[in-house]
Parts: structure tokens; C-alpha cells; sequence
């Protein structure tokens, strides 16, 4: 071989001499090993969902009255002027019913005109109205109370909330009762499919409630599902008949949804 092939030869070598210590430097690639019987997914438990409501009853140890002054005059000073009047009187009769100041509240005052002619928005007078909000605690006076504040120059009864001052212990109470509620259900109708309950998983309380707030507020009108009583616009010589209100019972509700295992 003569020295011309000796150093094609060489040069031949080198690409696969130079591949040869790339593939060495190269760090060893692990393989997984492939398990012949991998272990299955664990499955959702089954599960129930229910709701469970209870009521609880109980005879209201407040009321909350919510009272309307309204006059009206020609003259916007005179109108402002006899509310005034009025609100006093009605402040001095509850002094007779040993309300205390902080069970007083005027809440709500408009000074409004009133038009002879509402397309020439011509003004013949003004509408002076103001809202006192009193809070009984003697529920045994309520009649008198209401007679009272009549004869007084309430002409508006906007709204009347026989309360409980011990809601805290009710709505337990009857929260309580609603979780039970709910786990005798899921066992219900579990049974009816052969199956058990165990543990519960989930749960929530929905939205509860334990009177309907209500009442004309001028002109509006916003009701609920325990409305107790309302007057509306009453003359300056109404009064109650002995015996004629009724406060019975008001109802503590609770609501709750749970999840629960099957067995």
C-alpha cells in the first residue's frame, strides 16, 4: 500500500472514530420496567344526596310595628308643620306603654308636591310623610298600642313582625332536626333499593328563615309567605276591637342538603 491509500484510509476513520466517543459520553437512558399486572384505578364510592327541612314553632316574645305619618297642605310649612304634631303625639303615647327610647326609631321622611295639573306640572300642594318603626316588647299591649298610635295621627300601618328574641336557639334547634331529617331519608330510599348508608361526605345549609318582612312602604308593596297583618290608610276614629289580633305561633325554619356513602 502505497502512502497516498495509507492516509485516505486514516481519514476514512476519523467520522467513525468521533461517533464512536459521542455514543460513550451519551449517559445510559433507564428504561421502565412494564408490570405484567398493574394495580386498577380505585373507584368513586357511590354516594346519595338528600335535603332534610324542619320547622320549629314558637310563640313571639316582640313585634315590631312599622308606622306612617302622612299630611298633606297646600302650604309646604303648615303640611311639615302638623306631621310634626302628630309625630310628637305618637312619641308621648309610647312613654304610656313604657317603651324605651331605643325601641324608637323614625326611619324614613319625604317631603314630596302633589300636581293640579301633572302635564303642566303645576303644584298644588305638598305631601309631608314620615315612617317610625317601634319595637314591643310586651305583646300583651299591642292592641292598645295600635289603637293608641291611631287616635294619635297615624293614618298608615306599614308592617307588623311578631318575633322571637331567642332565634339563635331555635334555629339550632331546628337545624338539629333538619340533619336528622335528611339521614332518615337516606335511609329511606336507600332501602327501597337494598342498599345501606354509611358515612356522610357533604354537607351544606341552604338559605333559612323565620318571619316575612312586609308592608306598604308608599305605594310599594313588598309581601311574604308569613304576612301577619296590615292597615292601610286607616280613618283618624279606627280602632281595635278588644280581642281582635291573634299573634299564634311564627315558625323557625332550617333547610339542609347531605351527601352520604352507600354501602
Amino acid at each position: 500500500m502505497n502512502t497516498k491509500s495509507i492516509i485516505l484510509a486514516a481519514l476514512a476513520l476519523i467520522p467513525i472514530l468521533l461517533l464512536a466517543g459521542w455514543i460513550v459520553n451519551q449517559p445510559p437512558v433507564l428504561k421502565t420496567p412494564v408490570l405484567a399486572n398493574a394495580a386498577p384505578c380505585l373507584e368513586e364510592p357511590r354516594t346519595i344526596t338528600v335535603t332534610g327541612d324542619a320547622d320549629v314553632r314558637v310563640s313571639p316574645d316582640e313585634v315590631i310595628i312599622t308606622l306612617g305619618i302622612e299630611t298633606w297642605n297646600k302650604n309646604l310649612d303648615e303640611a311639615k308643620s302638623e306631621n310634626d304634631e302628630r309625630t310628637r303625639q305618637v312619641l308621648a303615647l309610647t312613654d304610656d306603654f313604657d317603651i324605651e327610647p331605643r325601641h324608637i326609631q323614625t326611619e324614613y321622611l319625604s317631603i314630596d308636591p302633589s300636581y293640579e295639573n301633572w302635564e303642566n306640572r303645576h303644584i298644588d300642594g305638598f305631601y309631608v310623610r314620615k315612617t317610625i318603626v317601634i319595637t314591643l316588647k310586651n305583646i300583651s299591649k299591642f292592641e292598645d298600642l295600635i289603637t293608641g298610635v291611631l287616635e294619635h295621627g297615624v293614618n298608615h300601618i306599614h308592617g307588623i313582625q311578631f318575633r322571637t328574641t331567642e332565634l339563635r336557639k331555635y334555629k339550632d334547634e331546628a337545624r338539629a332536626l333538619a340533619i336528622k331529617a335528611a339521614e332518615e331519608k337516606a335511609i329511606a330510599l336507600a332501602g327501597e333499593l337494598g342498599q345501606d348508608v354509611g358515612k356522610p361526605r357533604a354537607i351544606s345549609e341552604n338559605q333559612t328563615g323565620w318571619w316575612s318582612w312586609y308592608g306598604s312602604w308608599w305605594g310599594s308593596y313588598w309581601s311574604g309567605s308569613m304576612a301577619q297583618n296590615v292597615i292601610q290608610e286607616v280613618g283618624s276614629n279606627y280602632s281595635l276591637e278588644e280581642g281582635t289580633i291573634a299573634p299564634g305561633q311564627i315558625t323557625v325554619n332550617a333547610k339542609i342538603s347531605a351527601t352520604f356513602e352507600l354501602e
